[in-house]
């Protein structure tokens, strides 16, 4: 087996999870699982099979029974993308398996159905042969789920790929859902996103982001005064214990290690704006970490947020009343924004950095709370966003 370097190993279902009786993966199980994924959840499924006798077979060949359907020129395509381990390490397509060994391997998302193109505008940041990156925007699904087969980021990178680019979204997304989706944000958070053209850069985008060598930050806006101005947030999350939709930090076993560092940018009364990095991908692991910690996102309702009119923040009111319809909310989401992401071009190997601008509701709430709000904005080493970028208006 060559000696290329292990991808690390992503999360395990329990296999009676996804098994049929016969030890094949079942189907419907897996995409099940899939689906139940949280917008926001980047971990990738992957099943672990331990030979109980000596076979003699090829590892592509003891693959088709196992997973029957995926053709085997899809599966060699995994091994050769390095989504299968054999006894942790990257086997080739011939590889003999033998008794005791251990095979791992990353199952693609549910094969898609339909995925029309929709003419859905686009912010495009970025584009070459090999990947698209996008300023997304609010209140639009990543990819095509149950009850949601339109209106989402895949039908519009479809259509843009149709009528307006050269080139298309990887083979992956020929064949399975979720074409060239490397990761994701949910549904009401903005901002950098990228999604793979070719078969080569989904997979290397895609290690990349299981072994967290990326780079992820974002901008919030929180309630409070966050103190202090630069910390680590260690905190393990799982689901909520009564609330089906919620996490919450979790001190039992159902919690999962969740690492958020945050670096205040400025201070405003009663609020501030706040750079955080991401060192685990947990589903809304920096909604959850500021709520612990008792500074909730501005319209983050889900999580204690409070949804502020253009009267509270420029005084009018005098606080945080509710907003009525003649003085609507400044941002109808929580104040989140995926402002920069880094990560290792898939093909050049260089290093990449792209920033994306605030969308307009996040923009206008930030540049109101400068105008009438305003403190300080204390220098903290390790930020790296750049505001006046990020408050800049398209054009």
């Amino acid at each position: 087996m060559p000696e290329s370097p292990t991808p690390s190993r992503p999360a395990e279902p329990d296999a009676r999870e996804l098994l049929t009786g016969g030890g094949s993966v079942d189907q419907e199980k897996l995409f099940g699982l899939y689906d139940s994924q949280e917008d926001d959840d980047e971990t990738p499924i992957s099943v672990r099979f331990v030979l109980s006798r000596d076979l003699n077979k090829r590892v592509d060949k003891y693959l088709v029974d196992r997973v029957p359907f995926l053709s085997r020129t899809s599966l060699q395509r995994l091994i050769r993308e390095k989504a299968v381990l054999v006894n942790d390490r990257v086997p080739k397509a011939s590889t003999k398996l033998r008794k005791g060994d251990e095979v791992v391997v990353v199952i693609p998302p549910p094969p898609s159905t339909a995925i029309p193109p929709e003419d859905i505008p686009l912010e495009i940041l970025y584009e070459d042969e090999d990947l698209i990156v996008i300023n997304k925007r609010a209140n639009i699904i990543v990819h095509p789920a149950r009850g949601n087969r339109s209106g989402t980021l895949i039908n519009a990178l479809a259509f843009h790929f149709q009528h307006r680019s050269s080139g298309e979204l990887s083979s992956v997304g020929e064949e399975f859902a979720r074409p060239g989706v490397v990761h994701r944000l949910d549904r009401h958070t903005t901002g950098v996103m990228v999604a793979a053209k070719s078969d080569t850069a989904h997979w290397r985008l895609g290690r990349q982001f299981e072994q967290r060598r990326t780079e992820k930050r974002y901008l919030a806006v929180v309630h409070g005064r966050l103190e202090p101005r630069a910390d680590v947030i260690d905190l393990p999350l799982g689901k909520h214990p009564t609330a089906k939709e919620k996490y919450a930090v979790r001190w039992d076993v159902t919690g999962k290690p969740s690492v958020t560092l945050y670096r205040v940018r400025e201070y405003y009364k009663g609020y501030t704006l706040v750079e955080v990095e991401l060192k685990t991908g947990r589903t809304h692991q920096i909604r959850v970490h500021l709520a612990h910690l008792g500074y909730p996102i501005v319209g983050d309702d889900m999580y204690g947020g409070k949804h502020l009119s253009r009267s509270a923040v420029t005084g009018d009111t005098g606080g945080d009343g509710p907003p009525d319809i003649k003085d609507p909310p400044l941002i109808s989401r929580q104040a989140l924004h995926a402002a920069l992401l880094g990560f290792t071009h898939p093909t050049t190997d260089r290093h990449e950095t792209f920033q994306a601008p605030l969308h307009a509701d996040m923009r206008e709430l930030v540049t109101l709370l400068r105008e009438h709000r305003f403190e300080r904005a204390p220098r903290v080493a390790g930020a790296t966003i750049d505001l006046d970028r990020m408050l800049a208006e398209p054009g």
